[in-house]
């Protein structure tokens, strides 16, 4: 079946929530805080199509370095000077994980980051740190964002990637 990574669009929210709903149940978002990210950087969201239904998405922002944006709530506005291209969720269904479809969207938000940003970062949850330290990723272990982390889950670690 092909399949493409494409631009999301307002369209799209019905099915990047049920995405989530299925691969992040434990991360509720209401629709309006991911409707916000892709208004406030358009260019930094995308969806996996594949025979024309939704199987994955990808939302990233600028944000400020060593800052991570608490889940469910809006961000009002980006940063003037961004410190870092803040991945905030990949989500693909079960059946859109084979075939490196994640590697891909991530190598190519890696090229669009390092172009103008000096880092990539996100925090990784469901003990995902292997495949983004495969990315070129990195563990930072900041004491500021301990209790920030620990809403996510135990194992959640904050990762960044400079340029």
């Amino acid at each position: 079946m092909p399949e493409s990574w494409r631009l999301m669009l307002p369209d799209d929210m019905a099915a990047v929530e049920a995405v989530a709903a299925v691969v992040h149940p434990g991360f509720f978002e209401r629709t309006e805080v991911l409707t916000e990210r892709l208004a406030l950087y358009p260019e930094g969201c995308r969806v996996l199509e594949r025979s024309g239904v939704v199987v994955g998405y990808l939302i990233s922002h600028p944000w400020d370095d060593g800052a991570v944006p608490a889940l469910d709530t809006f961000l009002h506005r980006l940063p003037e000077v961004p410190g870092t291209c803040y991945l905030h969720d990949i989500a693909l269904l079960p059946e859109a994980r084979r075939g490196g479809a994640g590697s891909q969207a991530v190598i190519e938000l890696i090229d669009r980051a390092g172009r103008r940003f000096p880092s990539l970062s996100l925090v990784a949850v469901h003990g995902s740190a292997p495949f983004w330290e495969r990315h070129g990723l990195r563990i930072e272990d900041r004491p500021e964002l301990r209790a920030k982390l620990a809403s996510y889950d135990e194992n959640a670690r904050y990762m960044r990637r400079i340029f």
